[in-house]
């Protein structure tokens, strides 16, 4: 039976085969860009180009669009804690991700009803960073597969073992 998620997420904001190219089978391509609102033409060039490498596609704050383009799912950033893709219709495969940083939006995540949560930032010394500890407690809170995500390198992958995680998402790693 064919796993419907990844174990490697791939967050892009520009479609450049270059990158995306490298990438392994398992490797899901998150396109984020919050800065342009007329990036429709990029979804389908990045949604042809990504069917015909066999990657799994999603796009990010708009499921929508994600589900009107017949895309692979759908990703929910922390700072979106709306519900009105609750009434939505999808696909039967169709995945919806999303991130968090703290409990409480692990919470909002379980009720959008996320298949899968990023958990941030991991290794990443940002306002938002965790730790091995805490990220170990905040994923025992929960019983959706969770992701870790921020700062990942190929020294420190190997940590990610200890997390019991389901796989991991970054930027700069797949670069």
């Amino acid at each position: 039976m064919h796993n419907k998620f990844c174990n490697q997420y791939y967050f892009i904001n520009k479609f450049d085969t270059n990158y995306i190219n490298k990438q392994s089978k398992n490797t899901a391509i998150i396109y984020r860009n919050y800065n342009s609102n007329s990036h429709l033409d990029i979804i389908l060039k990045l949604k042809t180009h990504c069917k015909y490498k066999g990657y799994k596609f999603f796009l990010a704050n708009n499921i929508k669009l994600a589900t009107q383009l017949d895309l692979d799912g759908a990703y929910i950033p922390s700072f979106n804690k709306k519900m009105d893709h609750l009434s939505y219709s999808y696909k039967k495969n169709f995945i919806i991700i999303g991130s968090a940083h703290n409990n409480k939006e692990i919470k909002i995540k379980e009720l959008q009803k996320v298949d899968v949560i990023f958990l941030s930032s991991l290794f990443k010394r940002n306002n938002n960073y965790l730790g091995i500890n805490k990220f170990k407690l905040l994923s025992s809170l929960t019983k959706k597969k969770i992701v870790a995500l921020g700062g990942i390198t190929n020294k420190n992958k190997k940590k990610l073992k200890l997390l019991n995680c389901f796989g991991f998402a970054g930027i700069s790693y797949f670069e």
